[in-house]
């Protein structure tokens, strides 16, 4: 099976388009300098989770091999909150969510940037937290220091989130290959989408035992 070869000026120009089709930002906001397949987005936006949609819409590009987000968050003044505000809405924010145990965790804002500490169960729950907060307005940048609590880690970890790739409609089991070191797992291969992409690592998010995912994959149809 052939992968398609894809050039910087092919990446940039799709990354850009990209951009134009999300109505949270907006393109004349953002840079885009593609160097072998490493795209760096620059520029400014008025909010932490535009910076966030603009990584993850850079990310969906085919050929992206790695995305470095050096967008600046500046807060307009009517977006403005203290910290103190910023910290009670994270709180509840995070109380909404009924999957995430905030009875574990620290909240710190300092400046409008958050940080989580403390030890959660499951991996989706430290990166459900971070999303959480990425959505509130006055946030200037997340730190995750959430630690995944230590469990028995099944023998057959590798097999069983294997197997559930299999079962997924979203993904071709075949072109993703399972890495298992301990608790921490690395998903590696081609796959023919953004959304694949995505659908394999929350299938392994959810696997038990998991601590860490590392979401190693290149998104590239097959040719």
């Amino acid at each position: 099976m052939a992968i398609s070869i894809r050039t910087d000026e092919e990446i940039q120009s799709d990354v850009l388009e990209e951009l134009k089709w999300d109505t949270h930002v907006h393109p004349n906001e953002i840079g885009v300098v593609v160097k072998d397949g490493i795209v760096t987005l620059t520029g400014w936006v008025d909010s932490y989770l535009k910076k966030m949609v603009a990584q993850q819409e850079a990310h969906r590009v085919s050929g992206v091999k790695a995305v470095a987000n050096d967008i600046e968050v500046r807060l307009p003044g009517f977006a403005e909150r203290t910290d103190t505000d910023l910290a009670g809405a994270a709180l509840n924010a995070l109380k909404w969510d009924a999957g995430i145990p905030t009875d574990k965790m620290d909240i710190t804002v300092s400046h409008g940037w958050v940080t989580l500490k403390g030890v959660v169960d499951h991996y989706f729950q430290k990166r459900d937290a971070e999303r959480a907060i990425e959505r509130l307005s006055g946030v200037r940048g997340v730190s995750n220091l959430l630690t995944v609590k230590p469990q028995p880690t099944p023998q057959d970890l590798k097999s069983q989130i294997q197997k559930a790739l299999v079962r997924n409609a979203q993904t071709d089991a075949s072109r993703i290959t399972v890495e298992g070191q301990g608790s921490e797992v690395i998903l590696r291969g081609a796959v023919s989408s953004y959304a694949e992409k995505k659908a394999a690592e929350e299938t392994a998010c959810s696997a038990p035992g998991v601590s860490e995912v590392d979401n190693r994959m290149i998104v590239s149809p097959p040719v």
